[in-house]
Parts: structure tokens; C-alpha cells; sequence
């Protein structure tokens, strides 16, 4: 696997993603806003752009990593195959959250 985990968690959506689905599996990926999954401090007037990077680039990065797990007919999202080869990256983000910049974790709770 290699450095795909930090490939994973080197993009924001990606992260975002990630950390999402490390206390909620599975999920509606409708349920992803794609506002939430931008830093506070930006705004788009696009956000069917978004949509399509989150859907034709994110999402299947993930999927092919194999740390996802995406049907693209009901939009869920659930835990891949190699999600233990991530997990505990982001048992390590979620429990220092509050000592990672703000930008890592901008659009989550930060009471995940």
C-alpha cells in the first residue's frame, strides 16, 4: 500500500471524506454538501464544479485506493477493502484534532 494513505489524505475533500466515514459507515454521499467540504474562508460560485471533482476525481481515487467502497446508483458509501490501512491515520487525526491546523479538518465538527 505504500504511500497511498498519505496520497489519500493529502487532498482536503479526500480527508474530509475519510475522516466522514471513520465514525459513520455507510453513508448517503448526498449527504456530503460540497460547501462543508471547503475551507471556511473560501466560497464557489460553482458547486456543480465541485460536485463533479468530489464525483468524477475524489471519490474514485478513493474507490480505486481501495478505501471506499461507492455505489454510484444508491450514492453509498461505506468502508473499503484497505480501509484498515488507513484506519489508524485517521484514529490519530480524529483524536488530535483539535492540535491540527484548522485547515485540515475545515467543513467538519469538530466534535466528530
Amino acid at each position: 500500500m505504500g504511500s497511498q494513505p498519505f496520497e489519500a489524505l493529502a487532498n482536503s475533500y479526500r480527508r474530509q471524506l475519510l475522516l466522514a466515514l471513520f465514525d459513520a459507515n455507510p453513508q448517503d454521499d448526498d449527504d456530503i454538501d460540497p460547501l462543508d467540504l471547503l475551507a471556511n474562508e473560501e466560497t464557489t460560485d460553482d458547486l456543480a464544479a465541485t460536485r463533479v471533482e468530489l464525483t468524477h476525481l475524489h471519490l474514485p481515487k478513493l474507490v480505486e485506493m481501495g478505501f471506499i467502497e461507492w455505489d454510484r446508483e444508491s450514492g453509498e458509501l461505506s468502508k473499503g477493502p484497505n480501509w484498515s490501512g488507513i484506519a489508524p491515520l485517521l484514529k490519530l487525526m480524529h483524536e488530535h484534532r483539535d492540535e491540527l491546523p484548522d485547515d485540515w479538518l475545515s467543513g467538519l465538527a469538530r466534535n466528530l
